[in-house]
Parts: structure tokens; sequence; C-alpha cells
């Protein structure tokens, strides 16, 4: 039976292949389409990126020691009636041995010109599942006190003691993708 997790609650994984997945359902009659994108970043001990190819996201859809695979953008939210809008894929055991902790961040695209933040969505969710057998094993819901936020951390795994956790962090931001950037890399973009 899955673990219905609240904000800041942390779980031990116990799995080494695991999807990650975002669903949502936008409200209707806001005159724009809602393009929620979800967003890994894999940090080190220093609490920053070390390569511009451990930012999965649509675009990078693959981390360099093939250990995250992103499964593409759903720009409409259409898919989550029937599963999850977007997944990551993550292989725990290929993991770099750099890397200890992977964030999970969700942000509306283009949110500030379309005026669109998390208040304007419904059912919005980060889950767990086992690879080796489709099970649910823990998901969290975000609540209704994100009326302003434009990006979410959702949720994060990290490493302590050599075994992988998840915690529900629930934070939100009114800020975009490249604050994410700012914080997490220093290097450039190559675009």
């Amino acid at each position: 039976m899955a673990i219905n997790l609240q904000k800041g609650q942390k779980i031990n994984i116990g799995l080494s292949k695991l999807s990650v997945g975002l669903g949502w359902t936008p409200n209707e009659g806001t005159g724009h389409d809602f393009d929620l994108d979800a967003s890994a970043f894999m940090i080190d001990a220093n609490r920053l990126i070390p390569k511009e190819e451990y930012f999965i996201f649509y675009g990078n859809a693959d981390s360099p020691d093939t250990a995250l695979h992103h499964s593409g953008d759903d720009p409409t939210g259409g898919n989550s009636a029937d599963g999850d809008d977007e997944t990551i894929i993550v292989d725990l055991d290929k993991v770099d041995p750099s890397i200890q902790e992977i964030l999970f961040v969700v942000t509306i695209h283009d949110a500030i010109a379309r005026r669109q933040n998390f208040g304007q969505v419904r059912n919005s969710y980060i889950r767990i599942v086992d690879e080796h057998n489709g099970q649910e094993v823990a998901k969290y819901e975000l609540g209704e006190d994100f009326s302003i936020e434009t990006a979410v951390e959702f949720g994060r795994l990290y490493k302590r003691e050599g075994k992988w956790k998840f915690e529900a962090s629930g934070i939100g931001y009114k800020e975009d993708l490249a604050f994410f950037l700012a914080k997490y890399y220093k290097g450039q973009i190559i675009k």
C-alpha cells in the first residue's frame, strides 16, 4: 500500500529502480494552456550541479551516468487522467558517486506572461513508483497553500549513510527555472 506523504515527511526508498511521476489538472477558462515542466537537479556535496548534463529536463532527457531519464514534455497536462503527465525514471545503482541529492522541481512555463500560478492548478502531485512491479510506493499531493507560486520543489532523493531516502519538500517559489539554475549551477548553460 502506498504512503501518502505530508510536507516534510521522509521515507526510506529501499528501491534501486523507480520512477518519479508528476501529474496535474489545469483549471479551465484561464485563456492559456498550463505547461508544467518537471526537472531534476543532480547535486553534489557542495549543493551544486557538477556539470550542465546533470540538469535533467525535457531538453536534456538523460543524465551522463544514465541514472535518470526524462519521459518528455507534456505541454497541456492532458495525460494525468490516464497516468502521469511527466515522468523521470531513476536507477539509483547508476547514480554517479559524487551525486548526493536529486532535487525534483516543477515550474510553470511562461507563468509571468500568462499570469499563471499553482493556485490555478488542481490535483498536482509527485509520486514514486517501483519500476520492477509498477506499484506506487509513495505520493505527495500539493496542497492549496500555493496560491502565488510559479515553481515548486516537490521532493528530493538524498543519500544518507549510503542509503537513498525521499523527502516530500513542498517548497514554493515565485520564480522560474532560471532561478534554480542560478542557485544550483555556477557554469554557463549552452542553449
